[in-house]
Formats: C-alpha cells, structure tokens, sequence
C-alpha cells in the first residue's frame, strides 16, 4: 500500500478490511508511509503487529531549462519491440545479479518474478524502455511512465560486466531528456537510500523529497 497519510488516516476498520483481503489470498501486507505523513499512523500500525522493514528515498525534479550531457562510450536507444525481448533478458539479469558495492536489498525474487513484474510495468500505458549499449552490446535497461506532467523513472538495472562505466548515468540522462520532449514539469525517481541509484540520480539533479518507511504484517 503506498501513499498513506496523504489523504488522511485510515479508520480500524479500513485497516481490517485490507488486512483480510490480504490474508484471503495468503500474502503479508507491506505499507510504504512517508515521513511527511501523521505520526499517528505509524504509532497504530506498529500496534497492529507491522513491523519495520526498511526505508525508500523518493527523489524529484523540476525539468524546466535543464539538459543532461550522455556519457560518449554509451548509446541509449528506446526498446521497441523488437529489441524488447533482449530489453528483458538485460534488466531481469541486471536485478538478478545485485551489486556488491551497493546498499544490501530487504528482497530477494526469483528470475521468474522479477520478468513478470518488468512485463506488467512495460504494459502499461505511456511506458517507454530503453536499451543502453557499450562497445555495441546491451549493458542496461530502464523504463519511464509519463502522465499529468510527471515522469516516473524505474526499472533501472546494469549487466554486472558493465558496471561503473557510465551505464546508468546515460539511462537517467536519455529518459530526462525524453521527459522534456514529452511535455513533463517534473521527474521522480525511488531508490534505497544511500544506494549508487541514489547518487547517480542527485548526480543528475534530483534533489530528496522524502523518506518513506516500509513495514510489513504477515496475515
């Protein structure tokens, strides 16, 4: 569940109604509350048996009067379909693989999950993928959902042979780029805090909105 305590807190019943529904089909419920949001959410939620899992950065920009330079050794092109299978295989592989000097994840998903998630959010409407190329071979992915002038970026994952050279830094600056052309005003983007994502975002000009923790009951 995202976005609670931005439209007001739930009521006990309203938090027993979700906690049923996801006890129906055997699944823990995972909250995302913001820093910003009533104290007294967490304070109930903790009393309920949620406990803390980790925490999110939420990352945004004003994209007005801005341009972002590529790195030279890597060409961003959008995935069509075509290219879409080979898109997958590289993200998939890409989050598979952590990276080693980066921030541990509170999640662990099989190849298989993780290629159905990248599917679903390929689907929907006004997502865009990229490809970034080194020395003519896929090195990374990424995607950017569009609407309302905001442009999410997510799905952001480098082959572990082509790390450190620039991969992610042309992924950001071609979907920045491509927000702009699409009519966007701003630009968001959630990673772990303290993560390389994290850096190579603020590298670009995302600036820390918010903080959000995630907790999680098992039903």
């Amino acid at each position: 569940m995202v976005g609670i305590g931005f439209g007001g807190a739930p009521s006990a019943g309203e938090w027993e109604a979700i906690e049923a529904a996801y006890a129906e089909v055997g699944v823990p419920v995972q909250v995302e509350i913001a820093h910003l949001a009533d104290p007294r959410i967490a304070a109930e939620l903790t009393g309920r048996g949620y406990r803390l899992l980790s925490f999110e950065n939420v990352l945004g920009m004003e994209l007005a009067g801005r341009t972002w330079a590529a790195p030279a050794q890597v060409e961003v092109r959008r995935a069509d379909a075509d290219a879409f299978d080979t898109w997958l295989d590289v993200v998939v592989g890409g989050f598979a693989h952590p990276d080693d000097e980066d921030v541990p994840s509170h999640e662990e998903f099989s190849r298989e999950a993780i290629a159905a998630v990248m599917r679903d959010m390929a689907s929907a409407n006004e997502t865009r993928c990229y490809l970034a190329y080194r020395d003519g071979q896929p090195a990374g992915g990424a995607s950017m959902r569009t609407g309302s002038g905001i442009a999410a970026l997510a799905g952001a994952a480098t082959a572990p042979e082509h790390r450190r050279q620039g991969v992610q830094t042309a992924l950001l600056s071609a979907r920045l780029t491509d927000a702009v052309a699409a009519g966007c005003d701003l630009a968001v983007i959630t990673t772990a805090p303290g993560s390389k994502s994290q850096q190579n975002a603020q590298g670009r000009g995302f600036s820390l909105l918010y903080t959000r923790a995630v907790l999680v009951k098992e039903v």
